[in-house]
């Protein structure tokens, strides 16, 4: 009997440690607004598990505000970002719409915030991305 209990503590402990992993991973999933940038455009990016891996996180555009471009919805702008605990994400890759270049990424949930930077090697640029209601973001 001890051994069963054992046994039963243990499979608890691990679904829990696998559904915490899985609930601290989805805290940056849902669609967020880039920084407007100085002509007034921004974009709205789904975050969501990657088709390709769903222990990934990617990121795509879904809207378009204000912005010259209309070829930017769908487009992938987060890559292969690794849930890295506590709110942070590694190892990924941004795209950059602006230079048309893509840069190794980092992300972090500060409070209701999510900092997304792109990195080339010691010099990062980033942005401070708010969360918005999905309801209108693939308008």
């Amino acid at each position: 009997m001890m051994r069963f209990v054992a046994v039963g503590v243990a499979l608890a402990l691990a679904v829990a440690l696998v559904l915490g992993s899985a609930a601290q991973a989805g805290d940056a999933f849902g669609t967020w607004q880039t920084e407007t940038s100085e002509t007034g455009a921004y974009l709205h990016v789904r975050v969501a598990p990657c088709g390709y891996d769903t222990a990934l996180t990617c990121g795509q555009i879904v809207r378009v505000e204000n912005a010259t471009r209309d070829d930017l919805v769908g487009r992938p702008i987060i890559t292969g970002m690794t849930p890295d605990g506590d709110g942070r994400w590694t190892g990924g890759q941004i795209w950059a719409p602006d230079d048309d270049k893509t840069y190794g990424s980092k992300m972090a949930l500060q409070g209701e915030d999510l900092v997304v930077e792109g990195c080339f090697a010691i010099f990062c640029r980033g942005q401070t991305w708010t969360r918005v209601s999905d309801g209108g973001a693939g308008s």
